[in-house]
């Protein structure tokens, strides 16, 4: 193996001034220390002067240390680093210990017991562990502490390690993923569990160990005995509840809560199939929602009512929906109640939170998990029954309230904010032909009094609802006109409201909205600026919506009324963008720009002339020359390339007139600027004017590859100047851009002198750490190693003269720079890749074994011999070639599949095993790009 620097030791005193570090030292002595400590712990070296610092009188910090360390390199390291024949040694060392550290610290102690019970599991050979435990531990007080600490942990270690206690409870709770849960129920230890969940000591505990016992017989048919015994004993707890909630015992409560819960979860089957028999535990849940004042319990109900609902829309549990719907309309008046505001202590109705804000945000969350339940709910009653309990509230708060409002004193709001906010939960729900309820809803909303709330909550009601508007016009005109009335307030709670409820009206009601086209374009001059910027691009989102309906010989002239004003603000915009907040401005700006452009496609037949384009071909000069003033700013480049890509992407072919001048600006912006964005352009109009559209010229298609070639030379340029690391947008858009180009010109993109310097630019790039360009890069090799087989990635089938001769050309451009491209690969998967391109990495070996397996396996077996020596041994690497060869000439379809799984174990197993280098990759480093083009 070759070397790349030598073997790095690690003294028992370097290791000890390293743990102070981490104690005493400053951060950047810490992050070295770490870093240290964490090589120390994977070297095959460590065992040594582990056992060293426990055996020494170390400060208890460094032995604690020691221990943790030696239990992760018994879970870890124990079958690649100990032989099997020094593993009663090491056992008798940890024995040692333990009788040594009996008296304590107990944190070390604890350690030792994890070591010697993950020991016990994996000597498969030791048969009376715990006798021989016993005998070497001795008889003293102190060993008996340790023997317990033992017995402990086995159980934890055994069942993928729980946390236990040895409180009895937690001991019990445990074991039962090991013991038969018939065994816990026939023993006395039934009795000690249900008196646990009513007392004061340990009823979490024991309701913890009660819902545990309770998930195991959640196959209710193979549980039979063991739910005929529970069910019983489970429903007589349900007095606790009242008794719970009467004396303020919000733990009692929750641990009650969660018992009924559990056991209706893991009985749901049986509570569909037998309503009248678990009805008494159905009822347990809902007293349990009921009784929680103060909002602690009710959301570990949810998801039984979700479960049960999940049955009882079934067909085939219809009597359980029958007999249980009752239930669900007592749940839903719960939930109307849960869903009211607080009223706040102090009386200042404009913090109804006290100053609590993490409250505040914990009540919004909380309110909607309910408006789910709440759709449950409806699931099981019907629409018109849940929406008729809507209309009920809101008409008693009416009668009772409606005479005492002042302006915006209302009194007793929440009691009518609550049903508005369960309307709108239940908005998708509704359909838009509900003509019972709707009709008598709709005229009391737009008469709800102006409390801020009230409004906000009216207004997300409206929005939510528009598409029974749209097939209801007669409701349009009073809703419409209390959403534009709203923007005259002040609040930006009820602004943003009003212009995401104004975005919906115009995108559901957007024919009906026709005739009103103008006065909107009014309206939306005169209060776009007083909005906030998300508020903004909502409320463009709707105007155009209206504008796209309308008749096509209209477009052009709309698109100029309604875009020719945000064009004057962006050019006052341009001449004011002095510092970061006004580019900024500028960059935010330019989307209300797009968005029309994304959402004004009108039709028009092919050859004919697109009047949307026409307007956008007059106002390209203003675009242009913003960029141009702007080129040093990535927010604004973006935003105009996210522009003209939407330009592309809606108008198709339709663009051809203003291309030549978009691929003039493309070519020179990119060229000055670097920006990945202009690129990210390319690759549209690469793919929307590829060969097979129709409609398209011959010369159209050969100057869009010419313009790719052009964008393709400018990036190989800046690749040869500058590191992958100062670059990695930039080059996530560029193989982006080559995936397109592949898909769409590989005819012309293989034979062309441009693929061997891409090729090498995309090794190159390998050596990233980031995982968006390394996808990208890894991505683009493995579409274009397809083309040296049988299935390219084009779907768009090749003549097979034409098909053979690029098989010929990946074949040769593999045969010179394959080898690279295997080491470069395999280095980031063992080294520098994050996880999430270890699949694509493995992919790319595999698609060069199936192409040139024999070649690929030399590759291979080189790259390991470059590896750092000793991170892998000679006879780990021959047992590595040497399987791989095996199953490429087994002759089986499974061969590569398997190759696959043994490149992805090696190089897992490599890298979990080995810290990465400080110092660079040695001679897996990667040969720096060049590119005289």
């Amino acid at each position: 193996m070759a070397s790349n620097g030598t073997q790095e030791t690690f003294s028992p005193s370097d290791v000890l001034a390293a743990v102070r570090t981490m104690r005493t030292g400053e951060k950047e002595t810490k992050t070295k220390a770490h870093e240290y400590l964490e090589r120390f712990q994977k070297s095959k070296d460590s065992w040594g002067t582990i056992m060293g610092i426990l055996q020494s009188t170390a400060e208890p910090e460094a032995t604690l240390f020691a221990a943790i360390t030696l239990r992760g390199k018994i879970t870890y390291d124990l079958t690649t680093q100990v032989p099997p024949t020094e593993l009663p040694a090491l056992r008798g060392q940890i024995l040692l210990l333990l009788k040594h550290f009996a008296a304590g610290p107990k944190p070390i102690r604890v350690q030792l017991c994890v070591c010697l019970a993950i020991l016990a599991i994996q000597m498969k050979d030791w048969n009376d562990v715990l006798p021989s435990v016993v005998q070497s531990l001795g008889d003293s007080p102190e060993s008996h502490a340790c023997i317990l600490d033992f017995l402990r942990v086995l159980p934890e270690e055994v069942t993928e390690g729980r946390k236990i206690t040895l409180s009895l409870i937690e001991c019990i709770t445990s074991w039962l993923r090991e013991v038969p849960v018939m065994n816990i129920i026939n023993s006395p230890l039934l009795d000690h569990i249900f008196a646990g969940v009513s007392s004061d000591e340990s009823g979490a505990e024991a309701a913890e160990c009660l819902c545990t016992m309770l998930r195991e017989t959640r196959d209710i048919d193979e549980s039979q005995d063991a739910v005929h015994a529970l069910y019983p004993r489970v429903v007589a707890l349900k007095p606790q509840i009242e008794k719970a909630a009467e004396a303020d015992d919000t733990d009692q409560l929750k641990a009650l809560t969660k018992v009924f819960s559990t056991a209706a979860i893991s009985w749901v089957v049986g509570v569909a199939r037998e309503p009248s028999h678990f009805r008494p535990l159905v009822e347990a849940v809902l007293e349990c929602a009921a009784r929680d004042k103060g909002r602690d319990v009710i959301e570990h109900t949810f998801d039984f009512w979700y479960e049960l609902k999940q049955y009882l829309v079934l067909e085939r549990y219809i009597q359980g929906r029958l007999e249980l719907v009752d239930i669900f309309s007592k749940l839903v008046d719960i939930l109307l109640r849960h869903l009211e505001y607080p009223r706040p202590e102090s009386g200042n109705e404009s913090d109804l939170f006290d100053g609590d804000r993490e409250q505040e945000e914990k009540f919004r969350e909380f309110r909607h998990r309910m408006g789910d339940t709440l759709k449950d709910s409806c699931d099981v009653m019907g629409v018109t029954e849940c929406l008729t309990k809507v209309l009920h509230a809101i008409k008693l708060w009416t009668q009772k309230y409606a005479g005492q409002v002042n302006g915006s004193d209302v009194p007793h709001w929440q009691e009518l904010e609550a049903p508005l906010f369960a309307m709108r939960a239940l908005g998708r729900m509704v359909h838009k032909d509900e003509s019972i309820v709707l009709p008598q809803l709709m005229p009391l909303l737009v008469q709800i009094p102006s409390h801020e709330k009230l409004r906000f909550a009216t207004i997300m009601v409206l929005g939510r609802y528009t598409e029974w508007t749209a097939a209801h016009p007669e409701y349009l005109e009073p809703q419409f006109n209390y959403i534009v009335e709203s923007f005259q307030t002040e609040s930006r709670e009820i602004l943003r409201a009003a212009a995401l409820s104004l975005k919906f009206f115009c995108t559901d009601c957007r024919n009906l909205l026709s005739g009103q086209v103008l006065q909107l374009q009014t309206f939306y001059d005169q209060i776009l600026d007083k909005l906030p910027d998300l508020s903004k691009e909502e409320i463009t989102e709707g105007v155009a919506n209206v504008v796209a309906v309308q008749p096509v010989d209209e477009t052009y002239r709309l698109l100029k009324t309604y875009a020719d004003p945000l064009v004057q603000r962006l050019m006052a915009k341009a001449n004011n963008a002095s510092n970061e907040e006004g580019k900024l401005a500028l960059a935010d700006h330019l989307q209300l720009i797009t968005i029309f452009v994304q959402n004004v496609v009108p039709y028009v037949a092919p050859g004919g002339e697109n009047p949307a384009v026409k307007y956008w071909q007059e106002i390209f000069p203003i675009l242009s020359t913003v960029l141009d003033n702007f080129l040093d700013f990535s927010p604004i480049c973006e935003r105009i390339c996210r522009c003209w890509r939407n330009m592309v992407t809606s108008y198709r072919t339709a663009m051809a007139p203003l291309l030549p001048e978009m691929a003039n600006k493309l070519a020179s912006s990119f060229n000055t600027s670097r920006e990945g964005c202009f690129l990210w352009v390319t690759s549209a109009i690469l793919r929307e004017f590829s060969e097979d559209r129709e409609h398209l010229d011959q010369a159209t298609t050969e100057n869009i590859y010419t313009f790719f070639e052009a964008q393709t030379t400018a990036f190989l340029r800046v690749m040869a100047d500058l590191q992958p690391k100062d670059l990695p947008d930039v080059i996530d858009d560029f193989f982006r851009l080559l995936i397109d180009a592949l898909l769409y010109y590989p005819q012309k993109l293989i034979p062309s002198q441009l693929l061997v310097p891409i090729f090498q630019a995309s090794v190159y790039a390998l050596t990233l750490e980031q995982r968006d360009p390394l996808s990208s890069t890894l991505h683009f090799l493995r579409d274009l190693l397809s083309y040296g087989g049988d299935n390219p990635a084009s779907s768009e089938g090749l003549p097979e003269a034409q098909a053979a001769e690029i098989r010929g050309i990946i074949k040769n451009l593999l045969m010179a720079h394959g080898a690279d491209l295997v080491k470069q690969t395999m280095a980031g998967m063992m080294i520098t890749f994050p996880g999430d391109c270890f699949a694509d990495g493995s992919g790319v070996v595999l698609a060069l074994f199936e192409i040139m397996p024999a070649q690929t396996t030399e590759w291979v077996a080189h790259t390991i011999e470059l590896l750092p020596q000793g991170t892998v041994s000679a006879p780990e690497a021959q047992r590595f070639v040497t399987k791989v060869k095996e199953k490429l000439s087994s002759g089986d379809v499974s061969g590569l599949r398997h190759v696959r799984t043994l490149l992805q174990d090696f190089t897992t197993n490599y890298r979990r095993r080995n810290v990465a280098p400080r110092d660079g990759l040695g001679q897996l480093e990667a040969a720096r790009f060049q590119f005289s083009g």
